[in-house]
């Protein structure tokens, strides 16, 4: 059994130690809070590009773009597919990054030529040390995702949309976190570009005689395309980047609770321990005590 003054050590840098995971969490629900508070500020403006578009796609449904997915696509191993890859730069958040570096191993495994396009330290160190086989990994791709801003997330889409529209690359993925509740979140994988028709509703061509909605594309539907994509594009990114950092906090929240809930069971255990030990060492006392008196009194 350990003694006295080492229990108390341990005790000590238990005590510690809950002292920072009760601040960590507390930490991390605030930020949890406030990036959800933004996301759901900044919604109504994205969906409501999206249903521009969509308003677009069911007046002039036959429309090619360049932004949108072509009804003849090459052969998929010879695609060049970029992804961006949203981990965190710091860990202590639980299974947050492993579940997403993980997805992006299996999404390298698919036909084609890939680029990852790494977001947080955590991820760069990661493909630094384990660069996953016939992946290309973008070093000068250097973004935080801590405190996400619109500003980074139009570098971002400008940087990718550049790559795709000078042919760069084909198609354009992200894999990021979504916080399904408060105890789950799920890595996904999303297509950012080329865009496809059917996800802004069915492009189902309005028969003759049917009333529509007044509207006026101005110069011409394919120029309102090319101006409201990017930013829709800008959007989303945004949108995945919060959608992250909010299940990072979250992840990390349910990683500190869950370590001031078993430094909670170590206290307890070694309050015992130590209460069994102070009570041996007290018995030892009286033991000696006794036994002292009655040598004297022998000795008298």
């Amino acid at each position: 059994m350990a003694n006295i003054r080492e229990i108390q050590g341990r005790m000590k840098s238990i005590q510690d130690t809950m002292k920072i995971t009760n601040a960590m969490y507390m930490i991390s629900s605030s930020k949890m809070k406030r990036a959800k508070k933004v996301l759901s500020d900044t919604e109504p403006y994205f969906y409501g590009m999206q249903s521009a578009i969509s308003r677009i796609l069911r007046h002039v449904p036959d429309i090619e773009h360049p932004y949108f997915e072509s009804e003849h696509p090459g052969p998929s191993h010879e695609k060049r597919i970029g992804t961006i890859v949203v981990t965190a730069d710091k860990g202590l958040a639980g299974a947050y990054n492993h579940n997403i570096l993980k997805l992006a191993e299996e999404q390298a495994k698919l036909p084609g030529s890939h680029t990852f396009y790494v977001l947080g330290e955590l991820g760069r160190q990661n493909f630094r040390k384990k660069k996953p086989e016939n992946v290309e990994v973008d070093l000068t791709f250097r973004y935080t995702v801590q405190r996400p801003t619109m500003h980074r997330a139009r570098l971002i889409s400008e940087r990718l949309l550049h790559l795709f529209q000078e042919g760069n690359l084909d198609e354009v993925h992200i894999i990021y976190t979504v916080m399904v509740n408060a105890m789950t979140a799920e890595p996904q994988v999303l297509q950012l570009l080329p865009l496809k028709k059917a996800s802004f509703g069915p492009a189902i061509a309005i028969p003759y005689g049917v009333h529509q909605e007044e509207i006026m594309l101005n110069p011409s539907a394919d120029a309102v395309l090319s101006a409201i994509i990017p930013n829709y594009v800008t959007g989303v990114i945004y949108g995945c980047l919060v959608e992250s950092y909010a299940s990072e906090q979250n992840a990390r929240m349910t990683a500190m609770e869950s370590s001031t809930r078993s430094a909670k069971e170590m206290l307890r255990d070694l309050s015992v321990e130590f209460n069994r030990a102070r009570q041996a060492a007290i018995t030892q006392e009286i033991t000696e005590v006794i036994s002292g008196a009655k040598a004297q009194k022998s000795k008298s």
